[in-house]
């Protein structure tokens, strides 16, 4: 797993990847930063920026996924994967942990934005620390279901565009959240990604939304190694 973990890191600089996912990320997370807090100045809001930046990470986060497993099975080079000592659960792990580091390290270096806050203003970090580890682990599922997708097809833009609606639609439920009906509402509420970011906006380390974040983005990992082990033995 190790091996893999290291291939597929080195991969994402050795292909223009992993330079355009940094490139776009920081320069979109630059632009809502500015938006949403160095332009609003009184009026800033950290809160806005965030919840912003989720919009953009699904968009963003399956571009990264998008080669990890399609790009394999397109060259053929699959095979030797799956007939590796390795096994297809390490070898889906290694992947998606090499999509983490990137995400992490990318995630990391634009925090530094907020030691502009501090220059210019009086912010409240611990806000701003639940919001980013939020963040974080909205990533892990976000990088899961696109090695979801990417274990589907041969087909990058596919695996992408399948990431990209899926993720918008877990999304989209949020906006459910506003339907009368009370069982609905807390239907709602459990299962919807923005609901249980919510308190991280006040600061709050909110456990049970990160055991959420994790445990759907282990389903999905475990989807995406149930597709290679049929494809294994087919």
């Amino acid at each position: 797993m190790f091996a893999i973990y290291k291939r597929e890191l080195k991969g994402y600089f050795i292909a223009p990847i992993g330079y355009l996912f940094t490139a776009n990320f920081l320069a979109i997370s630059g632009l809502l930063f500015s938006i949403c807090t160095l332009q609003r100045q009184s009026e800033s809001s950290v809160a806005d920026y965030f919840r912003y930046l989720i919009y953009a990470f699904a968009i963003l986060l399956p571009l990264l996924t998008m080669k990890s497993l399609s790009e394999e099975r397109k060259t053929k080079s699959e095979q030797l994967l799956m007939t590796s000592p390795v096994s297809v659960g390490g070898m889906i792990v290694g992947k998606y942990l090499a999509s983490l580091t990137v995400f992490a390290a990318v995630l990391a270096c634009n925090s530094l934005n907020f030691l502009l806050l501090e220059r210019y203003g009086d912010p409240n970090f611990r806000l701003i620390f639940s919001s980013l580890l939020c963040l974080f682990f909205i990533g892990a599922l976000f990088l899961a279901i696109g090695i979801f997708f990417s274990s589907l097809t041969e087909d990058t833009l596919i695996a992408a565009i399948g990431s990209i609606d899926v993720i918008f639609v877990m999304l989209a439920v949020h906006f459910l959240s506003d339907i009368s009906i009370s069982w609905v509402k807390k239907a709602v509420d459990w299962i919807s990604i923005l609901a249980r970011y919510e308190p991280f906006t006040y600061g709050i380390l909110d456990i049970t939304s990160i055991i959420y974040y994790v445990t759907v983005a282990a389903v999905f990992l475990f989807l995406a190694v149930r597709v290679y082990e049929r494809r294994r033995w087919a």
